[in-house]
C-alpha cells in the first residue's frame, strides 16, 4: 500500500514538473519575457555598437544591477548574423535582437526587420572640440582633484566631461571606457526627441500646437484628439501610463515585449483632464517619435542625422529603432561621452551651432521653460529643473537624466555643461551636483 502511494506521488510529481516545463516552453510568463527580452537587448547594443565583450555586459551591465531572475539568463551571440539570443533558465523565454548598421538593435518578435541601413557619418576634420575632437585640458589641479575623487564621480561612473566656455576642459573615464566608446544615455534621449522636433518646427513642418490624430486616427473619436505636441512634451497628455522599472509594466511591455511600440502607447486611454496632471513617460516620447516621423514622406530615419547629428558633429550617435522602424526616442541612444557633451552646449548655445540656427530662435528658452502641473520640476522640453537625486534645485540649470545614473547638468550662468555616465542603479541615492558645485567653485577661483 505505501508503495503504491509512493509511486501516486512520484507519478504526480512528474506529470506537474513535465506540465511547468511545458507551460513555460509555450507560453512563458510576461516577466520572464521582459528578462530575456531586456537581456537581449541590452547585450546586443553593447557588443555591436559600443564593441564590449558579451560575458562581461551580462555580468555587468545586466545581471549585477537588475532582478534577481536576470541572474538565470544565458546568452548565445551570433557575429555573423549579428544576433543575441538570450533565454531563462538555458531554455525558456527565448528572445532575439538583432542589429543593423546605423540603426542598432532591435527586439524581434513577430515582425520582419526591413533591410534599411544609415552609412555612418563623415568624419570631424582636425581640430579642437567641438569642431574636431582634440582636446586641450585645464591644467588647473583643483580640476585634475576633482575628477579623481571617486566619491564625486559617484559608483559606476564609465564617463565624465566637463565643458567651460564651448571647450572641453577636463573628462576622465573608467577602466574599459574612453573617448571613443559610445554609453547609453537612457532617458536622456528624450530631450533629444524634444530637439528633433523642434529642428521640424525651425523648417516650418510642424507646430507645438500640432495634434496627433494623423498619427492615431483612433484618437480622433474621443478626448484625446486635443491632445498637442505641446501636452505631450509637458508630459501632461492625460494619457495613461506606468513608468514603473523592475516588473512588468507599461514601459517594460512597450520596450521588451511589442515591436510596434507607437502603437502600443496609442492604446492607452485617458484618465485626467489634460494639462491638468504631469506624468512622466516614456510611452509619450516614443508616441512623439513616430509622429514627428510620419510629417516625413520619405528619409525619416536619415533625419536626426541630417538635421541634428552631422551639423553638431556627433558621430558616433546611434539613435535606436524598434521593429517597424520607428525610433525609441524615450530611451536608446548610444554616443560617446564627447557627443553627448555637443549636446548639451547645444541647448546651452540656445541652438545655435556654427552661426547655424539649428533649433528656432527661442525654443530652447521654451524648453528650459516649467512644467506648471509638474510642480516645478520639469520643463516642457522634456528637461528636469529639479537637481538629480534628493538636493535642490541649482540656480538656473537644467538637466537631462537617464536610468541608472546618466546626467547632462546645462548651466547657463556658469556657460558650463557636465556629462556624466555611468552604470549607478539609483538606490544609491548618486547626485552629480556637487560634481558640478565643486567643479564651479574651482573655476572661480
Amino acid at each position: 500500500m505505501i508503495v503504491t502511494a509512493l509511486k501516486y506521488v512520484s507519478g504526480t510529481l512528474v506529470l506537474g514538473v513535465i506540465a511547468i516545463v511545458g507551460y513555460l516552453l509555450v507560453a512563458p510568463p510576461d516577466l520572464l519575457k521582459v528578462g530575456t527580452n531586456y537581456s537581449a537587448k541590452i547585450v546586443c547594443s553593447n557588443v555591436f555598437i559600443a564593441g564590449r565583450d558579451p560575458d562581461e555586459v551580462l555580468t555587468v551591465d545586466v545581471q549585477a544591477p537588475g532582478h534577481p531572475l536576470l541572474k538565470q539568463v544565458s546568452i548565445d551571440v551570433d557575429e555573423d548574423a549579428q544576433t543575441v539570443t538570450a533565454r531563462m533558465f538555458r531554455f525558456f523565454a527565448p528572445a532575439t535582437s538583432q542589429y543593423r548598421e546605423g540603426l542598432g538593435c532591435s527586439n524581434v518578435h513577430d515582425a520582419t526587420l526591413s533591410d534599411v541601413t544609415l552609412t555612418a557619418i563623415e568624419p570631424l576634420p582636425n581640430g579642437i572640440w567641438p569642431i574636431g575632437n582634440e582636446v586641450q585640458l585645464s591644467q588647473n589641479p583643483e580640476i585634475a582633484r576633482i575628477l579623481a575623487d571617486e566619491t564625486l564621480l559617484g559608483q559606476g561612473y564609465r564617463a565624465v566631461v566637463v565643458v567651460r566656455g564651448g571647450r572641453i576642459v577636463g573628462e576622465t573615464y573608467a577602466d574599459g571606457f574612453d573617448e571613443s566608446t559610445p554609453l547609453l544615455g537612457w532617458s536622456m534621449t528624450k530631450t533629444v526627441t524634444a530637439s528633433l522636433i523642434g529642428t521640424l518646427i525651425e523648417e516650418g513642418q510642424m507646430s507645438l500646437e500640432d495634434t496627433l490624430s494623423d498619427s492615431y486616427p483612433d484618437w480622433a473619436q474621443d478626448g484625446r484628439k486635443d491632445i498637442t505636441l505641446k501636452d505631450m512634451l509637458a508630459m501632461s497628455s492625460g494619457l495613461q501610463w506606468n513608468e514603473e522599472y523592475g516588473d512588468v509594466s507599461d514601459v517594460t511591455k512597450m520596450l521588451y515585449l511589442n515591436d510596434d511600440m507607437a502603437g502600443f502607447v496609442s492604446g492607452r486611454p485617458a484618465e485626467s483632464e489634460i494639462g491638468v496632471d504631469f506624468n512622466y513617460s516614456s510611452g509619450t516620447t516614443t508616441a512623439l517619435s513616430r509622429a514627428w516621423q510620419d510629417k516625413l514622406t520619405d528619409g525619416s530615419l536619415t533625419y536626426p542625422q541630417k538635421a541634428l547629428f552631422a551639423p553638431l558633429g556627433m558621430t558616433s550617435v546611434v539613435l535606436e529603432t524598434d521593429a517597424t522602424d520607428t525610433f525609441v526616442g524615450s530611451s536608446y541612444m548610444y554616443a560617446t561621452a564627447r557627443d553627448w557633451a555637443r549636446f548639451g552646449q547645444l541647448l546651452l548655445q540656445k541652438g545655435e551651432w556654427n552661426e547655424q540656427q539649428i533649433l528656432p530662435k527661442g525654443f530652447t528658452d521654451w524648453m528650459f521653460e516649467p512644467v506648471a502641473a509638474s510642480d516645478g520640476m520639469y520643463a516642457k522640453g522634456h528637461l528636469w529643473l529639479d537637481s538629480p537625486g534628493e538636493l535642490p534645485p541649482y540656480e538656473d540649470a537644467v538637466w537631462l537624466q537617464g536610468h541608472d545614473g546618466q546626467f547632462i547638468g546645462v548651466f547657463p550662468s556658469e556657460d558650463m555643461v557636465v556629462v556624466r555616465l555611468g552604470l549607478t542603479p539609483s538606490r544609491h541615492g548618486y547626485s552629480s551636483l556637487p560634481l558640478a558645485k565643486e567643479l564651479i567653485a574651482a573655476f572661480q577661483n
